[in-house]
């Protein structure tokens, strides 16, 4: 597994030779992973309320799955500037700025009376979570005492749980008001927020900073410099098509299954319970069988067959119900698999890497929600879990054709 130093270069390191377990973290990290919990839960928050949404604002499918659209959209934007931000701000008050704009977006949200407001407010909550998400890895990596791998994978734990529960509150909450989750999230953002202000390190003094300030600040560039490295590009457009078909099964999906909201955040408590526990025990043990690249190809191919299966069986809801809750397995092991891969993909700052691959990858997360609706408009229901299919199988080709950019993922591995 890849582990990143502060600066520049990558080490590698056992997780034999790891000290302290993945639970004995400082107390940071807990806030730090806590405050990750609560944003991730954002993202999956409306996957249960989306059917509700549109017969209340009164709104078609491709309108309602906006939300998704700009919300990862500015994301994507964002992303390339947050290395620049936190090398200014630090991360502590990068994190807190990312839960402040969270919370207010969030709380406006639940004043929204049509859905082109919700859609705006949703790219700024988007612009939130890209501040908050590209520092909050390099946090919890930077005050982790157990080493980067299992820091990682404490992250991708966070990410699971806080897209377990983000739809369970979504779908518990939307049964009383589709407007109730979002001001659930605004609460639960202002309690993340006093706790990262009082329990994160205090930054360094004015004076200290100022010292350090000409060689620690990171360029705007940095993120399109760190995309030269073919092996960063190469993860990143893996990523970017394998994120079409993860969302849409995260904004398509849900009018498939024609679910009540508390019924729907079930499914999907199910689908991010499998996708927390994959990414925390069994991504770990497929990587140390079969190599990181070997297990990323594997969780690929079972996510096109998982996709082809809700794309031929549509009408049955069952097995769509099924698949989607299935999918939380192959997502959770196939997420930390191709975030470990990345974090030690290419000799940059940990911050500016993540900057670079969360900008390609939040590219088809913003693509495929509109695109699924409008498939879906335009042709039936069965379309948009096909073409997903044919998005993540085009992932997988392109690692086949780009294997000698990328290889030295497992072999930097292997060496130590």
């Amino acid at each position: 597994m890849a582990s990143i130093t502060n600066g520049s270069a990558n080490t590698l390191e056992s997780p034999l030779t790891e000290k302290k377990g993945i639970l004995g973290q400082p107390i940071a990290v807990w806030a730090v992973f806590f405050a990750s919990v609560i944003a991730f839960m954002g993202m999956g928050l409306v996957n249960p309320i989306l059917r509700e949404l549109s017969m209340q604002l009164k709104a078609a499918p491709s309108e309602v799955t906006l939300l998704y659209t700009s919300y990862n959209s500015v994301m994507a934007v964002a992303m390339l500037i947050t290395s620049t931000v936190s090398s200014r701000l630090g991360m502590k008050w990068t994190l807190i700025s990312g839960i402040g704009i969270i919370a207010v977006m969030s709380f406006f949200g639940g004043f929204a009376d049509n859905i082109w407001t919700l859609v705006g407010l949703r790219a700024g909550w988007g612009l939130g979570n890209a501040l908050f998400v590209a520092t909050a890895l390099s946090a919890i990596v930077s005050l982790s005492n157990s080493g980067a791998a299992k820091a990682i994978i404490l992250y991708e734990a966070a990410v699971g749980i806080g897209m377990s529960v983000g739809p369970w509150l979504g779908g518990t909450l939307g049964d009383i008001s589709w407007r109730e989750p979002f001001f659930s999230v605004s609460i639960l953002m202002v309690a993340a927020f006093l706790l990262l202000t009082f329990i994160m390190p205090k930054p360094k003094p004015a004076a200290a900073q100022a010292a350090g300030r000409a060689g620690s600040q990171i360029s705007l560039l940095a993120p399109f410099r760190a995309l030269k490295h073919r092996s960063l590009l190469v993860l990143g457009i893996v990523a970017a098509l394998y994120n079409i078909g993860f969302f849409t099964i995260m904004a398509y999906a849900p009018f498939v299954m024609q679910l009540e909201p508390k019924e729907m955040g079930y499914v999907f408590l199910g689908w991010g319970v499998l996708l927390a526990i994959t990414s925390v025990y069994v991504a770990p043990i497929l990587q140390r069988k079969l190599g990181t690249l070997k297990s990323l190809v594997s969780m690929l191919v079972l996510f096109v067959a998982d996709l082809v299966v809700m794309g031929v069986f549509t009408d049955t809801k069952e097995t769509v119900i099924c698949a989607v809750i299935f999918a939380g397995a192959i997502l959770g092991n196939t997420n930390t698999l191709i975030t470990t891969a990345v974090m030690g993909a290419a000799p940059v700052e940990r911050s500016t890497a993540s900057a670079a691959y969360s900008f390609l990858r939040f590219i088809g997360a913003a693509i495929s929600p509109y695109m699924s609706g409008k498939l879906a408009e335009h042709f039936n229901s069965h379309v948009p879990f096909i073409v997903g299919a044919g998005f993540v199988l085009l992932s997988i080709l392109f690692i086949g054709l780009n294997l000698k950019h990328i290889k030295h993922v497992d072999r930097l591995k292997a060496s130590h």
